[in-house]
């Protein structure tokens, strides 16, 4: 069994990848092709954001829009410890300072009520994530951030295509930014990314930004970086997108299945707030002896990866922003008990049956 099976997603989508590909080949505009523009465009239509700018990856997604914000050296960021490095690793690369703020036990998102207490004359941004596939309380959030004069930048990796009280994720704030990381819901096959928003210089900053700084050819009107998407990256998530909206109906099937299979077991699910879906990004639970129940998971060849197993605040390079030796005490739990399942949009009925048993079995030892 795949963890997430992308073989079977070309499969389904072989026609549309393969001629996308071959336009690409043919036309050889592999930097700034015609398919970046037209992602572009779809993905903004998309989410209901007025730019969509296509860069190298989720987290160059994430630099560009922090050199586009002006975050400077010892500017803080308000962030969450519970994500992948890349979050506070773009705020240090540009000489920032992440300020975590714990997570609700029950979503692992960052809890909304604990940001205002963090924000200090040198606050710039809050940064939160969407993790696991469902939007952080982006209003909240946005409400806090806007009686500071802050921007918000959401980290929705894994959450594109997801809904927010009507509204789409990366369309939710100041600045969204996507991943298409293979195994991201809309995912290429390289790394990609993408950032949204509706600010018009905001979005003039990121296109320059992106591409060293340029305003036109050889004029650099600010410093910037190589970040474009390449052009055939651009044409896989083209020939994706013809399927997106069932894969994403898929997904949300799939974790409701999820739930209704585990409700009754000892398992702890994450809960999904009323007023906002989820698209299971990863779908994750919450188990105890975790590595026995790995291991025995494995051993029927289920495969089970864990986001996250340490929080930020206890890793080498990000020790130095914690601040008490009882920092974030959810964030620690949760990486305790953490274990993503396999899910992707051709997982089958069966399998899904033989992943919750074999879990329930594990778990009852």
């Amino acid at each position: 069994m795949e963890f997430v099976d992308l073989k079977a997603q070309y499969r389904a989508l072989k026609v549309q990848i393969d001629e996308r590909i071959q336009r690409v080949l043919d036309h050889g505009q592999y930097i700034m092709g015609p398919e970046v523009a037209e992602l572009e465009g779809r993905l903004a239509a998309f989410t209901g954001a007025k730019h969509c700018i296509t860069v190298a990856s989720g987290t160059e997604a994430l630099l560009i829009s922090l050199m586009a914000l002006g975050l400077k050296p010892g500017d803080e960021v308000i962030t969450t410890p519970f994500t992948f490095a890349a979050t506070a690793e773009a705020i240090v690369l540009l000489g920032g300072k992440p300020v975590f703020v714990d997570i609700e036990p029950d979503t692992c998102n960052i809890d909304a009520q604990l940001i205002e207490a963090k924000i200090t004359r040198r606050t710039r941004a809050i940064m939160p994530v969407s993790l696991y596939g469902q939007c952080a309380d982006m209003d909240e959030i946005n409400a806090t951030a806007a009686r500071h004069g802050l921007a918000v930048i959401e980290d929705a990796a894994q959450s594109f295509g997801a809904n927010y009280k009507g509204r789409k994720s990366c369309n939710l704030s100041t600045v969204g930014c996507t991943s298409f990381f293979p195994s991201k819901p809309l995912g290429c096959y390289g790394d990609g990314g993408a950032i949204f928003t509706t600010d018009d210089g905001f979005a003039q900053a990121c296109r320059e930004i992106r591409v060293h700084g340029q305003s036109a050819r050889y004029v650099h009107t600010r410093v910037g970086v190589g970040g474009r998407m390449d052009t055939i990256q651009c044409a896989v998530v083209l020939a994706k997108l013809e399927r997106f909206e069932w894969e994403l109906q898929r997904r949300r099937k799939l974790g409701e299945r999820y739930n209704a299979l585990l409700t009754s077991s000892a398992i702890d699910l994450l809960s999904v707030r009323p007023d906002r879906d989820c698209v299971w990004g990863q779908y994750t639970v919450f188990v105890e002896k975790r590595a026995e129940v790995q291991s025995a998971l494995f051993a029927r060849g289920i495969p089970t990866v864990i986001h996250y197993p340490n929080p930020l605040h206890t890793q080498p390079a990000y020790a130095e922003y914690r601040t008490g030796e009882d920092d974030f005490p959810h964030s620690v739990s949760a990486g305790l008990r953490v274990m993503s399942l396999p899910i992707s949009a051709d997982l089958d009925e069966v399998d899904q049956h033989r992943v919750t048993q074999a879990l329930i079995d594990a778990s009852s030892r």
